[in-house]
């Protein structure tokens, strides 16, 4: 399992520095814990006019966002030991402190959601109907229990 984290956030940026191992392992253990047994994933911290850019071009949206999950091969990931290209998760952490903020929440635990948001995003999971959403919400749950908050 291979995840590559890329911080493109400034040095001196109020978000501070992300920890890149921190989160990749976030990262792998959130796919170990989905079955997936090979695969590469890009994690990718960006600034708000990044992301905000990224959600105009491909989701039509001219806001800036938290997270944004770009999957490549949609193969049953579960099913085979061949490494597979997952896709790009990219993260924003100036999003994400808002979202801290108003949710009275640390900015590490905000991030350690959206990593997972993403990576289930990847994995096929979405929110676009109440029952899909209800399911990711669970599974959000279950893995910030066991891969985060232990």
């Amino acid at each position: 399992m291979n995840v590559i984290v890329n911080s493109e956030i400034p040095e001196g940026h109020p978000v501070g520095i992300i920890d890149e191992e921190k989160w990749r392992d976030l990262a792998i253990h959130t796919l170990q814990a989905e079955g997936v047994q090979a695969g590469e994933l890009n994690l990718i911290f960006v600034a708000s006019q990044n992301i905000q850019q990224l959600n105009k071009t491909y989701l039509g949206k001219t806001e800036p966002t938290d997270v944004l999950a770009f999957p490549i091969d949609s193969f049953d990931v579960s099913t085979t030991d061949t490494p597979l290209l997952l896709g790009d998760v990219v993260i924003c952490p100036e999003m994400a402190m808002e979202n801290a903020k108003a949710q009275n929440k640390t900015l590490e635990e905000e991030i350690a959601l959206l990593v997972l948001h993403g990576v289930l995003h990847i994995l096929g999971y979405d929110h676009a109907e109440p029952n899909e959403k209800a399911v990711m919400k669970k599974r959000e749950k279950q893995l910030l229990s066991e891969l985060y908050l232990s």
